[in-house]
């Protein structure tokens, strides 16, 4: 079996204000091209296919319009998808009666029962080809029960063995299916395990906006959740492509184009695997062209001037963020790199400073903007005013991520 690993998509986000929408819109004509290309016989989306649990209706036409369109293909007969911590379980699920009928599985959110987390894919005869474990994002109310007097550590320890329980029990139905299958003459059909999780040793970048899953950020599992009998697991919620702990079979694919500065110039990735029987899995990546450069320039004014120049020549079309690292930024900073990309097709979407006296004289702070900050930072500003002791600022601070997490994670269209 050829099948797609692809997750992140994050349809509807913005940067620095900026619509991103015709990038969406490339990525998803691409994938549809790229899964006829590679006649692919099945799409795993791995979580976090909107960016908000309220997508705009133009994310949602992107979303409902690929998928049409690759029930029309022919070759891909089954898409998965499962939520992601951004996603509203409620909205994924609500159309997924309709979209079953094109065999699109959908998978929002846990429900009690493992056995609906499991997903057999057949070929065009009605053969298994393969079995999914398609778990969802775990919010920390489907995972464990909250006991007054618990310590960060405690909940923590209770969220990883809440993750690895529920990969248990998902994986003891997929192998209660999978004997059935063998018992009806199909031999071992191979198991493939969706996720979308935080595993130990990921590899973030600056920017990208990825949120903590849990509070305190320790709550990282390892790969010995993943149970031998899962042949491949495709994982979503890291935004750079990377395999877990060693394990070539246990991979994130990445987001499919740069959320951020700090994702810049990385090359995007979906990944083509191939599945035959209890044989090792074939991977291969399928770089996702870019389809709007972000470029990151730094340094003193003539640096970056300099650089500005030199994409002129290059005709360049890039978003640009400005960092400079001189010691006095001026009045004018921003009007003189407005000037220098007035008449191009680049854009300035951000100038950021670095003033080192202001720093050693403790007025670092003093020309931030929100444009500049996320919530934890704005949380730190406010602990600094106020002067809070080292001591007590953990706990504050696992307690205003807790709160963060909550209101992020609600899901407002359930009823």
């Amino acid at each position: 079996m050829r099948f797609i690993h692809t997750s992140d998509w994050h349809l509807g986000r913005s940067l620095h204000g900026r619509k991103r929408y015709d990038e969406f819109a490339g990525f998803l004509d691409w994938l549809g091209s790229a899964i006829e290309t590679e006649r692919v016989e099945a799409l795993l989306v791995a979580g976090d296919v909107f960016d908000t649990t309220t997508p705009s209706n133009r994310a949602q036409e992107l979303y409902y319009g690929f998928l049409g369109r690759v029930a029309q293909l022919g070759c891909c007969r089954h898409v998965v998808v499962v939520g992601g911590n951004h996603d509203s379980p409620s909205f994924l699920n609500a159309p997924r009666e309709m979209l079953r009928a094109f065999n699109v599985h959908v998978v929002g959110a846990v429900t009690g029962n493992p056995d609906d987390e499991v997903i057999v894919l057949s070929d065009i005869d009605k053969r298994p080809q393969a079995i999914v474990c398609a778990v969802p994002y775990l919010r920390d109310t489907d995972i464990r029960k909250v006991e007054p007097g618990e310590t960060l550590a405690d909940k923590n320890a209770k969220l990883i063995d809440g993750i690895r329980k529920h990969y248990a029990d998902v994986c003891a139905a997929v192998r209660q299916r999978q004997d059935c299958l063998r018992r009806e003459g199909y031999g071992d059909v191979p198991i493939i395990g969706m996720g979308h999780l935080f595993t130990a040793g990921g590899q973030v970048s600056e920017g990208d906006g990825v949120r903590e899953l849990y509070v305190g950020s320790l709550a990282h599992v390892g790969n010995d959740v993943f149970l031998p009998c899962l042949n491949y697991v495709a994982l979503g919620h890291l935004h750079g492509a990377q395999c877990v702990g060693g394990s070539r079979h246990v991979r994130y694919c990445g987001s499919p184009i740069a959320m951020g500065y700090g994702e810049a110039g990385q090359d995007k990735k979906v990944l083509l695997v191939e599945l035959a029987g209890d044989q090792k899995p074939v991977v291969s990546e399928l770089v996702v062209p870019c389809f709007k450069v972000l470029e990151r320039v730094s340094g003193t004014l003539e640096e970056i001037l300099g650089r500005i120049e030199q994409l002129k020549r290059e005709e360049s079309s890039a978003w640009l963020e400005v960092e400079y690292t001189d010691l006095d930024a001026g009045a004018n900073l921003r009007e003189t790199i407005e000037e220098a990309v007035k008449g191009t097709s680049m854009e300035l979407l951000q100038v950021k400073t670095r003033r080192t006296y202001d720093r050693v004289l403790h007025r670092e702070h003093e020309r931030e903007t929100l444009d500049d900050l996320n919530v934890s930072d704005v949380f730190e500003r406010c602990l600094d005013e106020y002067e809070i002791a080292s001591e007590e600022r953990e706990e504050l601070k696992a307690a205003y991520s807790e709160i963060v997490r909550t209101i992020n994670e609600e899901d407002i269209n359930a009823e």
